[in-house]
C-alpha cells in the first residue's frame, strides 16, 4: 500500500489516528477506526481495504478480511473513478496473494489493473499508484524489468506532482531495486537512501526496517552495514516480527542486548 503519509496539523483527527496506527503495524486497529464510516463512505471503504491489504502483504495473514472489505468498497463505488480505484485495490490484493504464495491470483491481478487503467481518467490522482502497482507485477510476477522501470518512472513523476511522499518512498525503493539487480550499486544506494530518509521523516516505522536492510545490502563498509542491519533488527522486534518476510535477512540479536530488552 502507498499513499499520503503526512500527519500535518490540519489533517482530520481520524486520519491522524489511522496513520499513527498504520505506521506502527496496527492495521486491524486502524481499520476498526474506519469501520463505522466505511459502510457508507466510498473513500473510507477503499482506505480500509488498503489498510487490510497492507496487513496481508506484511504479515501473510488476514486475506478473508481484506477480500470482504474490498467487496464493500466495490459495491459503494458510484462512478468510473471510484470503480477504477476499487479495481486497483483488487489488483494489488491479488498481487500480494500471488507474491506471498497464499493463492495464485496473477491473472486476476493483471485483469483488475487493466480494468483500473481503462476506468481511471488520465488526470485522476490514482493514476500514479496504478502505474506503481503495474510496475510491481512486471518486476515480481512477469520478470520484465524494463516494463517495470517504465511504470515506476511514471509513478515517480506522478508522486512528485501530487506531493505523495509515501508513494515516493516506494518508487525510490523499487527503482533502486532494479539498479541493484543490474549491479549499479551507486544508483541503488542513492535510491534506497532516499526511500529510507522519507520513511524516517514520515515516521513510517513498519516500512523502515526493510529500507534499512536494502541500504545495508549496498553498503561497502562492513561496520556501517552491520549498524544498519542491527537497527533494522531492533525495529523488527519492536513491531512484533513484522514484516514477517524480513526475518531471513536479519541476524539474531546479541544475547546481552536481547536480555536487556
Amino acid at each position: 500500500m502507498s499513499g499520503s503519509g503526512t500527519t500535518a496539523d490540519d489533517d482530520p483527527p481520524l486520519q491522524t489516528a489511522v496513520w499513527r496506527l498504520r505506521s506502527r503495524a496496527c492495521w486491524t486497529d486502524a481499520a476498526a477506526l474506519l469501520e463505522p464510516h466505511a459502510a457508507t463512505d466510498p473513500a473510507l471503504a477503499l482506505q480500509r481495504t488498503a489498510l487490510l491489504t497492507e496487513r496481508c502483504l506484511y504479515t501473510g495473514t488476514g486475506w478473508t478480511d481484506a477480500d470482504e472489505a474490498l467487496r464493500t468498497a466495490e459495491a459503494l463505488a458510484h462512478d468510473d473513478t471510484g470503480r477504477g480505484a476499487a479495481a486497483c485495490e483488487r489488483g494489488y490484493l491479488a498481487y500480494a496473494s500471488t507474491l506471498l504464495g497464499a493463492r495464485d491470483r496473477a491473472d486476476e491481478a493483471s485483469v483488475a489493473l487493466s480494468r483500473a487503467a481503462a476506468l481511471l481518467p488520465p488526470s485522476a490522482p490514482g493514476r500514479a499508484l496504478l502505474y506503481f502497482r503495474r510496475g510491481l507485477i512486471a518486476q515480481n510476477l512477469a520478470g520484465a524489468p524494463q516494463s517495470a522501470r517504465a511504470a515506476y518512472t511514471r509513478a515517480h513523476a506522478g508522486a512528485l506532482d501530487q506531493r505523495d511522499t509515501l508513494l515516493l518512498s516506494f518508487t525510490w525503493r523499487q527503482l533502486a531495486s532494479l539498479a541493484f539487480q543490474e549491479g549499479d550499486l551507486a544508483q541503488a544506494r542513492h535510491g534506497f537512501a532516499q526511500s529510507l530518509r522519507i520513511r524516517e521523516e514520515l515516521g513510517y516505522l513498519v516500512g523502515t526496517a526493510p529500507a534499512l536492510i536494502s541500504l545495508a545490502d549496498t553498503e561497502t563498509e562492513p561496520a556501517e552495514a552491520a549498524r544498519l542491519r542491527a537497527e533494522a533488527g531492533r525495529l523488527f522486534r519492536l513491531l512484533g516480527g513484522v514484516p514477517t518476510w524480513l526475518a531471513p535477512h536479519l541476524e539474531p540479536p546479541d544475547p546481552h542486548t536481547a536480555e536487556a530488552n
